[in-house]
């Protein structure tokens, strides 16, 4: 930990329930809402079915939530202006899966931190003040826990530092991962974590929830797509599949999808060429399995959408493969790119079943939003595969570069608690688990 003058860091407003707001942090880059307009009752709009579509998609586009799905349990204020942010009161109407319940206590908390933020957010006179006191020189304590943090930086998920911290009021902390897990190792913690999430393997779940909402320009592209491609499906299948640019089209991992879905029943066999003339015949009206593949290339959703048009299914079902976008090299800093990535981020975690590259935060954010537990592609090595998939333990992230060990016992950081195991697809990473499967 270090102290540096408040003027070089960020500011905060006195008397913040530090806890509550060290698992905000957590989640970098996002914007919380908290504006609105009081007494106002949003609606979800849905237009009306068009001539021509069918009855499924006709069903999904009259769909109508209950006030409580709408709110996620009470995870989300009513009263904001819904013009300004259409994916708020929207997205439960997407979600095939209802996700999970907050507890009473963290409803409470972030009613009362919102509060907070009306009362000494920017604008306000106690922000204003604030920021005089800081400028007189006042210090700050600076948290550090990027990628690079060091393992003095890591004191921080210590007890003993944590009582020195406490008589401090201003904290500034720069991180760039899921820091929860070692949150979770702090005793001092423990109390209060217990009560906000009794489920330790959906804190996730339920802050990206209430932080994630997508700009209308990003639900206007994930919504126009759900319902051309993925409303009417018996069943929807997300594929992510992480390779970078300069990787070349892998044979290696295309079987190793292949293997995995197939072999998980995620998706149907296809049949050898010599009994492709005799399929199985499923009478009447079908409807399809979605598969959505999220890439940079798009060799892997042709090579599927490949399979299941050139072979019949072996039970006869039909699969319909397709991939919004394509960009074949990770751009930063360019907006078109950056709403297309979020919007297929969202638009796999409104899956039935998910299949994501180990070590990826772009499948951690999906399978977090979307409550679901991943069937996680093990790393290729020297063009081999042990193991096509397994699935993991938990809808939580990895914390990727956590403390190793307990603080005073140097005991494996994987062991002290019962709730934070190593990470499948990382194993010097820590997440939290359910209690119940251990």
């Amino acid at each position: 930990m270090k102290t540096r003058p408040a003027a070089e860091g960020k500011r905060w407003c006195p008397g913040i329930d530090t806890k509550l707001v060290a698992f905000l942090l957590t989640v970098p880059s996002l914007i919380v809402f908290l504006g609105g307009r009081n007494g106002e009752q949003p609606a979800v709009e849905i237009e009306a079915a068009m001539p021509g579509r069918g009855p499924d998609v006709a069903s999904f586009l009259q769909r109508k939530t209950a006030p409580n799905d709408r709110l996620l349990g009470g995870l989300l204020a009513d009263g904001f202006d819904q013009k300004s942010c259409h994916s708020r009161y929207q997205s439960a109407v997407y979600r095939r899966n209802a996700g999970r319940q907050p507890s009473q206590h963290l409803v409470s908390k972030l009613r009362s931190h919102e509060a907070l933020q009306r009362r000494c957010g920017p604008g306000t006179a106690a922000y204003t003040n604030a920021l005089e006191q800081l400028k007189s020189g006042k210090s700050v304590a600076y948290i550090h826990l990027d990628y690079n943090q060091t393992d003095h930086d890591k004191l921080f998920f210590c007890d003993d530092d944590q009582r020195v911290l406490r008589d401090i009021q201003w904290l500034v902390m720069r991180t760039d991962s899921y820091i929860v897990p070692g949150l979770f190792l702090v005793k001092a913690f423990e109390e209060e974590l217990d009560a906000l999430f009794p489920e330790r393997d959906a804190v996730f779940h339920h802050l990206g929830r209430y932080l994630f909402h997508p700009t209308n320009q990003v639900w206007g592209l994930i919504a126009r797509y759900y319902r051309a491609h993925l409303a009417s499906a018996r069943r929807v299948v997300g594929i992510q599949v992480r390779v970078f640019p300069w990787e070349a089209e892998s044979p290696e991992i295309l079987e190793q999808i292949k293997t995995c879905t197939q072999n998980e029943r995620l998706l149907p066999a296809v049949l050898d060429e010599e009994d492709d003339d005799e399929p199985a015949v499923v009478t009447g009206a079908q409807q399809p399995t979605a598969v959505l593949v999220t890439s940079l290339k798009a060799w892997y959703s042709d090579k599927m959408k490949e399979m299941y048009w050139e072979r019949a299914t072996a039970d006869g079902r039909v699969v319909v493969v397709d991939q919004p976008s394509h960009e074949e090299t990770q751009r930063y800093d360019v907006r078109s790119h950056e709403h297309k990535a979020w919007a297929e981020v969202y638009l796999l975690s409104v899956t039935d079943m998910l299949v994501t590259t180990g070590q990826s935060t772009f499948g951690y954010v999906a399978q977090g939003l979307g409550g679901l537990k991943p069937w996680v592609l093990h790393h290729v090595t020297n063009g081999t595969v042990g193991w096509p998939c397994s699935r993991d333990v938990s809808m939580e992230p990895c914390f990727h570069v956590p403390p190793l060990y307990d603080c005073k016992r140097r005991e494996d950081a994987g062991l002290i608690v019962p709730h934070v195991r190593h990470c499948g697809d990382l194993p010097a990473g820590l997440k939290l688990v359910d209690r119940r499967e251990w």
